[in-house]
């Protein structure tokens, strides 16, 4: 009886139960700020801790974006540059406050912001991410196309000075007429 109202609750309310407690998972998206000073294998186990201190919280990854090395605003513990990661995750709403505090005492993290999520939003971010790998290939071939197409124009016998000429005679052309 009890895992039937549980049940209705979670298809009224959009929340996701979790399996091993019954607890309410809420969408959640952490921006986390590494050290500058990391290769790409200590970002990997950097990131696979975080991971794990998301799943030691009741949650788990939904996506993760790799931002790369920006330049931050302002210093941030004596750093002017930082690796920014994008994590969307779950995690139980009572336990967020723990998360955070875990983000703060982990040395790589110099800065961190988790935001909760509407089910909209996470449904945009999740989407956004398809959308851009599907629209990368279409637009790469696209600016090919665009570069064959504008050196198609050229006949084989111009000359780089004569191409020059013929773009620039209805500039002085407009000038020509302007001045009379």
């Amino acid at each position: 009886m009890i895992s039937t109202v549980l049940a209705l609750t979670h298809v009224k309310s959009g929340l996701t139960l979790n399996p091993r407690g019954g607890k309410e998972l809420r969408s959640y998206q952490s921006v986390l700020i590494l050290k500058p000073d990391f290769d790409e294998a200590q970002i990997g186990e950097c990131l696979e801790k975080i991971t794990d201190l998301i799943k030691s919280h009741g949650g788990a990854c939904l996506k993760v974006d790799k931002w790369g090395k920006k330049r931050l605003a302002y210093k941030v513990k004596k750093s002017r540059f930082g690796y920014y990661l994008n994590i969307y995750h779950t995690c139980e709403n009572e336990k967020v406050p723990s998360l955070e505090a875990k983000y703060k005492l982990y040395e790589a993290i110099i800065k961190f912001m988790v935001l909760r999520l509407d089910d909209k939003e996470l449904a945009r971010a999740m989407s956004t991410g398809e959308e851009a790998e599907e629209g990368a290939a279409p637009a790469e071939t696209e600016a090919k196309k665009d570069g064959g197409s504008s050196e198609g124009d050229k006949k084989e016998g111009d000359t780089k000075e004569e191409v020059a000429s013929a773009e620039a005679s209805p500039a002085s052309e407009e000038k020509k007429e302007g001045g009379e």
